[in-house]
């Protein structure tokens, strides 16, 4: 016979395999609650008790994401868990002065040489828009990369 897991249980186990964003942890336990209002209390707890917090989840969900994405993506995923804007705006500070080099990274593993005609261009460019940077840092990507093999 299975036992059913309480709210709290619940929760906890989440938290143990990963850091989760109050809005996502609410999410997931509302479909086991027995009312939606019963899974406010505990994530009040939680917080209070410093095992759930919307900063250290953008912390750590930006560093992971960092390794390969621009701000724009990092951004978007943050705010689709339901982070805050300001906490997002102190998490990805450090991920934002980085980003012209994570770009060039990016690029050099996908490519490593100029293109040659528009439509090696365009390609290069849609990468790295779907990969969340922005514009003005593609432009120096392309322009720059010369320079930089």
């Amino acid at each position: 016979m299975k036992k059913t897991l309480s709210l709290r249980e619940r929760a906890l186990r989440w938290l143990a395999q990963r850091e989760h964003s109050r809005s996502e942890l609410a999410r997931k336990l509302v479909r086991y609650a027995e009312g939606p209002d019963q899974a406010a209390p505990l994530l009040d707890e939680l917080t209070r008790r410093d095992l759930l917090s919307d900063d250290r989840y953008a912390e750590a969900r930006t560093h992971a994401l960092a390794r390969k994405y621009g701000m724009a993506r990092i951004v978007s995923e943050l705010k689709a868990k339901g982070v805050a804007a300001q906490t997002i705006a102190r998490a990805t500070a450090e991920a934002r002065a980085t980003e012209l080099e994570r770009a060039r990274k990016a690029w050099r593993k996908r490519f490593g040489t100029q293109p040659t005609n528009a439509a090696e261009r365009a390609k290069q460019i849609r990468f790295l828009l779907g990969r969340g940077f922005s514009l003005d840092v593609i432009r120096r990507v392309l322009r720059d990369a010369d320079g930089d093999l």
